[in-house]
Formats: C-alpha cells, sequence, structure tokens
C-alpha cells in the first residue's frame, strides 16, 4: 500500500516533466532543418526548395499520425507512444547525421523523423495529462505543453553552438542520444496504463467506428477544430514562417529577427502556462475566444510595423502571449465536452486540422506576398480569421467535468 500511494502522486509530476522534455526536443529537432537549410545548400548541393518540401511532407505525416497516436494514447495510456516517438525521432536523426544522399534525406525527415513528429506531440502529452491528474489540470497541461516553445529557446541554441563548434552531424548525434535516453527514462519510470485508461476499456469494448461516430456528433468538436485549423493558420503556418522574412523585407537585421523571434517562442511558453492556469479558474469558452481575438489585434500592430523595431518587439511579445495558449484550453474543452475517454483520437483529429490550417497558412503567405509584392493581405487574412475563430468560440457552452457528474443520465 505505501508503495502504490507514494507512487501515485509523482505520476502527474513524471509526465508533466518527461512531457515537457519530449516536446522540447522533438520541436528543437524540427526547428534544426532551418538551420541546416544553408549548410546543407553549400555542402551537400540540395535546394531549399527540395529541403522546404521535406519540411512539408513531414507536417503531413504529422497531420496524418495524429488521430492514430492520439487513440493509442485513449487505449494504452502515454508511455508506449512517447517512447516508440522517441525511439523512432531517434532514428530519423541518427540517420540525417551520416547521410548524403538525397534519398536517404528524406526517408530520415519525411519517414522516420515525420512520424516522431507526429507522435510526440502537444495532444498526446495533453491527453497524458489530463490521465494522469484530478486537478489542475489545465495548468498542468500549460506546464507540459510550453516545451514546445522551450526547445527553440532552450536546446536549439546548443544545436547552433555545437553546429558551429563541431559539425551539423554531432548535431544530429546528440538529438538522437538525447532521445534514447529520454525513452529509456520514459519506459522504465512511468506506468504503463493510468488508473484512468484501465477503467475506460473496462467500461465496454472499444470500437473505433462507434467511438469516431460519437466524437463526430458533438457540436463542440466541429467549433473546436475549425478554431484550431485557424489557429494553425495564423501560427505554425504564416508567423512560424513568414514573421523572420518579414522582418527582413522591413529592413531588421537577420540577428534582429532571429532575436524577436526569439522572444516571441519565450513568450509563448509563459503565455501557455499562464493560459493553463486561467483555465481551472475561469469560463473556458470566454477565455478561448479572448486569446483568439486578442491575436487577431496583435496582426494590427504587425502590419504597421515599418521599420520601428520596437514595434516588432512589441509584437514578438504580445503575439507570443497568445499564441500557444490555445493548446490547453483547447485540450480542457476536449476532455469535458468530448469526453476523456475519446480524448486522444478526438484532439487528434483537431490536431490534424492544426496541421492542415498551418499548411495553408505557409503557403498562402508565399503565395499572397508574390500576388502583392507585400505582407499587407497575409496579416489582414490572419486578423479576420483569428476573430472568426473568437466568435466561434462563444457558441460554446462552458460545462466542467463536476458538472456532468451531477448531472442527469
Amino acid at each position: 500500500m505505501s508503495t502504490a500511494v507514494a507512487a501515485r502522486p509523482l505520476q502527474p509530476v513524471l509526465i508533466i516533466s518527461f512531457g515537457f522534455t519530449a516536446l522540447a526536443i522533438v520541436c528543437a529537432a524540427r526547428a534544426a532543418v532551418g538551420l541546416m537549410m544553408p549548410v546543407w545548400e553549400a555542402e551537400l548541393g540540395w535546394s531549399r526548395s527540395f529541403i522546404s518540401g521535406g519540411i512539408a511532407i513531414a507536417l503531413i505525416m504529422m497531420a496524418l499520425l495524429a488521430p492514430f497516436a492520439g487513440r493509442l494514447v485513449d487505449r494504452q495510456g502515454s508511455r508506449n507512444v512517447l517512447v516508440a516517438g522517441l525511439l523512432v525521432l531517434a532514428a530519423g536523426c541518427a540517420l540525417l547525421a551520416v547521410t548524403n544522399s538525397a534519398w536517404v534525406f528524406v526517408i530520415a525527415l519525411c519517414g522516420l523523423s515525420g512520424i516522431g513528429f507526429g507522435l510526440v506531440a502537444t495532444h498526446v502529452v495533453s491527453t497524458a495529462v489530463e490521465q494522469q491528474m484530478d486537478r489542475n489540470q489545465g495548468l498542468g497541461i500549460g506546464i507540459a505543453t510550453s516545451g514546445s516553445t522551450a526547445g527553440q529557446f532552450l536546446i536549439l541554441p546548443l544545436v547552433a553552438v555545437m553546429m558551429t563548434t563541431l559539425s551539423w552531424r554531432w548535431s544530429y548525434v546528440a538529438l538522437a542520444l538525447l532521445s534514447v535516453a529520454l525513452a529509456a527514462a520514459i519506459f522504465w519510470l512511468l506506468p504503463r496504463a493510468t488508473p484512468k485508461t484501465v477503467a475506460q476499456a473496462a467500461v465496454r469494448k472499444i470500437d473505433i467506428r462507434a467511438d469516431l461516430g460519437l466524437v463526430l456528433r458533438k457540436p463542440a468538436f466541429h467549433i473546436l477544430f475549425w478554431s484550431y485549423f485557424i489557429c494553425g493558420y495564423t501560427t505554425s503556418g504564416v508567423i512560424e514562417v513568414h514573421f523572420i522574412p518579414y522582418a527582413s523585407f522591413c529592413g531588421f537585421t537577420p540577428v534582429a529577427s532571429a532575436t524577436a523571434f526569439g522572444i516571441l517562442s519565450a513568450a509563448s511558453g509563459l503565455g501557455m502556462i499562464f493560459a493553463g492556469w486561467l483555465t481551472d479558474r475561469m469560463n473556458r469558452p470566454l477565455l478561448l475566444g479572448m486569446i483568439y481575438l486578442l491575436r487577431a489585434v496583435t496582426f494590427v500592430l504587425l502590419v504597421y510595423v515599418g521599420a520601428d523595431y520596437q514595434a516588432l518587439l512589441l509584437f514578438s511579445v504580445l503575439f507570443g502571449i497568445v499564441d500557444y495558449s490555445t493548446v490547453p484550453v483547447t485540450a480542457s474543452l476536449v476532455a469535458s465536452h468530448i469526453g476523456l475517454r475519446v480524448m486522444g483520437l478526438a484532439f487528434g483529429l483537431i490536431s490534424a486540422g492544426h496541421q492542415i490550417g498551418g499548411a495553408l497558412g505557409a503557403y498562402m503567405g508565399g503565395y499572397l506576398f508574390d500576388l502583392h509584392a507585400q505582407y499587407a493581405w497575409v496579416w489582414w487574412s490572419s486578423l479576420a480569421l483569428a476573430v472568426l475563430a473568437g466568435l466561434m468560440c462563444f457558441l460554446i457552452r462552458e460545462r466542467r467535468a463536476a458538472d456532468l457528474a451531477t448531472a442527469p443520465a
């Protein structure tokens, strides 16, 4: 009894810590491709369009895998999914470290690493935290998923230092070793299944078609899917891909542009934690809608940055706060309005929408710039969509798990 009681309080701390670290490693490995791009062009002769195409295929792989990864967490808990994802990512990084072949690059980045990116994702970590915690889930999700931004300003600079002092190959060796070490720690320290997943499996035989039908019949799912689709367009699409090119277009140096993006990433991590804390304490549809509306306001500032670097830094801070702060609120609403038993599947489908929206935003950013020779229409389109997402979220009715427990059957 003492061992079980002592182990239980540690499990939420472990899953938050492991989720944070896993997302930091995975997102650093994704962002490292941008660091390596000029080196690969010079050393291996690969074109920028070829490398960028590899990144796009990896994002599509993430979207395809998202529902399946979430489903596995529903059925088995998070341990096996995180371990498998980290090991596959390690294999992809190791293969990248030793290759000079374009075809092997495609296999390593688009195949192996893409699978790792899809398995170790924010919806997997969010579902794992919900399974492990009985209270303060929003704060726990916010802390754990903030690792997705922490990797960009904690691990990525170390990758850059190793790349300049040793070589880019050793950077990928280091990422592979970090992934293997974390996978081993998760395998030995996390339980295979949580009490909640055991109880869910005991309720009835799991039927994927019935569960998918259950998810698709929920009005909240459709609102959250399309708002998260817009979230992907306005974050990982137009900002992560086009923010630095826009800063360069405004006349700022590469160092100044990268510094502004680093500040945005740091603010994003803090914003996720703060939004998670608020998720446990206020009306969540109102909170989520306000986040989207505040994001829309920040695009007005971006349109009129001009040559004012202080304005660019102000945008970085303000947008960063509302950047990925949608994650803990959306995750909490998925758990309460669609159901914890199918949260992995539902949030996986919603996350796939986020990735598709991001791919659309990345493409439209380039298309609109080529069409108008400026970025203003990119930011105005993002503003309009963010307003739409905010208004959609106001249609959701607040409903906590405690309210559901006392409601009539």
